[in-house]
């Protein structure tokens, strides 16, 4: 195969995989700021049959609220998934870049507690962070050897990358307890991700919502009383 054959048969790979992905690696492409997933039809038919309760994550919901913000604004963590059936607070940290830890909902509500767990940093440290962490890997020997349509996409999302906005994170945190009090097709768990900057949501009616974060203020106004 000539070169040119090789580059023009990259060009259609990378073309095709940020095609077939819901979020590819470079996230929400431009004509597609919102994505809905429906889930199992049986839970969207008994929706309003099943009765509501009050897990634990509503029991501390503002003071965790306020907690998570600060994790995202001044802390360590980049990634976090609030689930209100269980109770669990999923995180993911700049300083432990691959794992994720499990936290109980009315442990990071203590202050105390999130002060252990969470290491201090600017949110402009953790942005830089997270861009020497992807250039490193640009370096690496493991990047050398990966197809050349994927060395494409990894440099192109690298040179363009924004993340999240100190403003998009407090709107979407400000608005989490507003979308549980819905009466009816309440909020069941939420991930916000500062490095893919969305928003990934499920209601009680099974379904998933996929918000790019400058998007996320139009939903809201669309979509709550």
């Amino acid at each position: 195969m000539s070169e040119e054959e090789a580059k023009a048969q990259d060009n259609e790979l990378e073309e095709l995989v940020l095609r077939e992905s819901i979020v590819s690696a470079t996230g929400l492409n431009e004509g597609s700021l919102q994505i809905g997933i429906k889930g199992d039809p049986s839970l969207r038919e008994t929706t309003l049959e099943r009765k509501r309760y009050e897990s634990p994550v509503d029991k501390v919901i503002e003071p965790l609220m306020d907690n998570l913000e600060e994790l995202m604004l001044n802390r360590s963590c980049y990634r976090v998934f609030i689930g209100f059936n269980s109770g669990e607070i999923r995180t993911n940290s700049i300083f432990d870049p691959l794992r994720q830890e499990i936290h109980a909902s009315e442990k990071l509500a203590d202050k105390a507690y999130m002060d252990r767990h969470f290491p201090k940093i600017s949110y402009e440290d953790k942005i830089q962070a997270m861009r020497d962490i992807y250039g490193l890997i640009k370096e690496s020997k493991l990047f050398a050897a990966i197809p050349g349509y994927w060395k494409n996409i990894f440099t192109k999302r690298h040179q363009t990358w924004d993340p999240m906005t100190k403003d998009e994170i407090h709107t979407i945190m400000s608005s989490i307890k507003i979308m549980r009090d819905l009466p009816d097709f309440y909020l069941r768990n939420i991930t916000i991700c500062i490095v893919q900057d969305l928003v990934r949501m499920q209601f009680n009616c099974d379904g998933t919502q996929i918000i790019s974060a400058e998007n996320y203020q139009k939903f809201i106004e669309d979509n709550m009383p």
